[in-house]
Parts: C-alpha cells; structure tokens; sequence
C-alpha cells in the first residue's frame, strides 16, 4: 500500500509537527487542570486543521482519514488534550453533520468549524448505557411543527465550549437499535443543562448534560432511519481516529525516554548503554511500528469509512501499544516520570483512555472473534480475511 502524501499534505503534516513541537509540548501541563485549550485550537484553525473532515464546498479540507490521522498522531506526541479537542472536530460529530445534515445546517454549522467558532460535541454514553445502544433512553418526540428531546447524557467531552451538540436519540420510542436516530441541539436552548463536571485522569474535563422537554426544529433531525447502521459506519472512522492519538502518544514517550536515557548517567555511562535498556527501546519500537502498519492500512481501507475488521484490530492494538509503551518510558525515566512536570507522565495518563472510548477493547475483541470463527476457515485462511 502506498502511505505517501502529496507536497501539499506533507507540508501540512510538518507545519503541525513543527507547530506541536515547539509550543504545544511546552504548554502541556496547564491544560492538565481541564481546560480547554483555546490558544492551540485557534493556532491549529488558522493552519486549516479543524477543517479536515469538512468537505470543500463548506470551507474544508476534506481529507482522507489516513491524512486526518497523521495530524492526530502528530499533536498527541505533545499534548493529550490538545489532541482530544481536534478529535472533535475531525470525528464523527463532524462526518455526521456533513454526511447526513441538511444544506441549510451544513451551510450554518460547517464554515464556523473551519475557523475554530463552533466547537463539537458528540453525545452517546447514558449513565446506564455506553456500548449498550439498545437500551438508550434519550428520546426525540417528532410532532408536527417541532421535535421534543428528553433524557441524560454522560461523560460528555467539551460540553461547556460546545457550539452544536450531536445527540444520538432514540425516535418516537421505537425500541432497539432500529429506533436510534441523532439530532442536534445549541447551547441554550431552553430546557438544556450540564448538570455535572468529571475531571479525568487524562486532564481533560467530561460533563453530564440533560434534556428537559428541549424543543427543536424540524430540521434538527439529521438521521430518523437506520440510525444505529448509520453511526457505526461513521464511528468506523472514530476507530482510527482515537488510535492515531494513542499511536502519537506512545511515539511521544518514546522520543522522550530516548533522549532522557542518552543524557541521563549512572555508574558513570549514560543509561541507554546498559543491555537491559536498550531491549526495552527494541521492544517498544517493535511495538510502535507494528501498531503503525496496522492503522494506516485501516485508515487506507477508508471508501469513504474505514473497514470495521481492520479498525477494530488496529484500535485495540494501538491502545493497547499506548499503555504499554507510555508505562516503559516512565520506567526508563525512573522517578522523574512519575512527576507531571515531564511529558511522559502526562502521556501516560492520556494513553489510558484509548481503551475506554470509540468502543471498548472488549466489545471490539468479540467483533473481531466471531468474524474470524465465522470465516477462519476460508480456503486461503485466515490471511484472507485480512483483503
């Protein structure tokens, strides 16, 4: 497969890394009160970054997933949060308004994207139910004039910085995931509130956010039907997207145990000269570079979504790459890397979400169980599934 960008691509992938490098890295540890970083999102907009996943006609990009997850990749080697924030303009709140939005929303919604003035949120989790779609109690009442929205989300990212919430609903109470539909909704509609605060590990805030009788407009209703199809094969490009950040972060603590290990002295050589050091960097490369290959053909099986089989197996790889590769470079770092004052540390807190969000590394793992058992016995095995 051919991972090459174009000059113009490149030269943006190395305008972020520059960008990434040299300012975000430095400002990392004031974002980890949960703060929302502004200053780098108003940075990265004038460089046209939030409008990767924004058609052209609206202002965007329009990037493939491979080039959007490059960017990712490149953020989160500096700053956890800072990544986040961009996923949500890139994810699947973003490719659910341009997807499925009317014109008039898209027209409305998109351009303000672009330039950093309309912050997304994606609401989906219930306090009762996450992976668990079909039993969302989120209910849009769709009456002749208007659409009534009640219910409570959870573990909400950017919700007090949100300009558009994309809530995933179930429709005139028709039950299973056949009833799910998404709506959108502005701050400040009457009936809305974030009603509770999580400061996570990661540094980034999460929110609940309830709805009260919340009237919207007909137009609203970007997805009635089909609704749970419908945002799975979006969410398919989210399976790249969160493993692009963990793949940044476990290459960002890489780097950082790299030069820490070359300058750092003990019994009077640095510590990257000690066998037992050197085959921890060998099997933390291994792992990166495995964890790479496997994403970036995922993201190139993107038409206009990515393979669910290849995302899934490249999530939990890369997730899982974070964790361990994050755990070794504080490792390395020997107490200092317990401290937040160093970047590993911060990586390392970040890495832990991988798993969580995007779908659990346990519903993925029996997505990916029961295709194989299913087709493992293929007369070109197991090879074969794999395209």
């Amino acid at each position: 497969m051919d991972f090459s960008l174009n000059p113009e691509r490149r030269a943006m992938v190395d305008s972020v890394r520059q960008l990434a490098q040299g300012e975000f890295k430095a400002d990392g540890l004031k974002y980890m009160d949960g703060s929302f970083p502004w200053k780098n999102i108003r940075k990265l907009a004038d460089l046209g970054v939030l409008g990767m996943s924004v058609p052209e006609e609206y202002g965007g990009l329009g990037l493939p997933v491979f080039d959007t997850a490059l960017i990712l990749e490149e953020i989160a080697k500096t700053c956890y949060v800072t990544a986040m924030a961009v996923l949500g303009e890139a994810g699947v709140q973003t490719r659910v308004i341009a997807t499925y939005a009317p014109p008039s929303i898209k027209e409305r919604i998109l351009p303000r994207v672009v330039t950093g003035d309309c912050i997304l949120a994606v609401c989906m989790t219930e306090p009762h139910a996450g992976t668990d779609v079909a039993n969302y109690r989120t209910n849009t009442v769709v009456k002749s004039d208007r659409l009534v929205l009640n219910g409570t989300k959870t573990l909400i990212s950017r919700a007090p910085e949100a300009g558009m919430f994309v809530i995933f609903t179930r429709v005139n109470g028709a039950p299973g995931r056949e009833g799910i539909g998404c709506v959108l909704l502005e701050p400040g509609t009457k009936g809305f509130e974030v009603t509770g605060t999580y400061h996570t590990m990661g540094g980034e805030n999460l929110h609940e956010v309830q709805f009260n009788d919340c009237e919207l407009p007909l137009e609203n209703l970007v997805i009635r039907e089909d609704g749970f199809r419908k945002l799975l094969t979006a969410f398919n490009t989210q399976r790249c997207l969160n493993p692009s950040i963990s793949l940044g972060l476990a290459e960002g603590a890489f780097d950082e145990a790299v030069k820490y290990v070359k300058e750092r002295q003990i019994f009077g050589k640095a510590i990257g000269d000690f066998q037992g050091i050197r085959w921890k960097f060998a099997d933390m490369f291994r792992s990166i570079e495995g964890a790479r290959g496997l994403l970036y053909r995922a993201c190139a099986s993107a038409n206009p979504f990515p393979d669910p089989f290849l995302s899934a197996i490249a999530k939990i790889t890369c997730n899982e790459t974070a964790i361990n590769v994050t755990s070794e470079a504080i490792q390395v770092h020997g107490g200092y890397g317990f401290t937040d004052e160093y970047l590993v540390s911060r990586l390392y807190r970040g890495a832990r979400y991988g798993t969580l969000g995007g779908g659990a590394t346990e519903t993925l793992k029996d997505l990916i169980g029961k295709r194989v058992l299913a087709e493992g016995d293929a007369p070109d095995g197991i090879m074969a599934l794999l395209g």
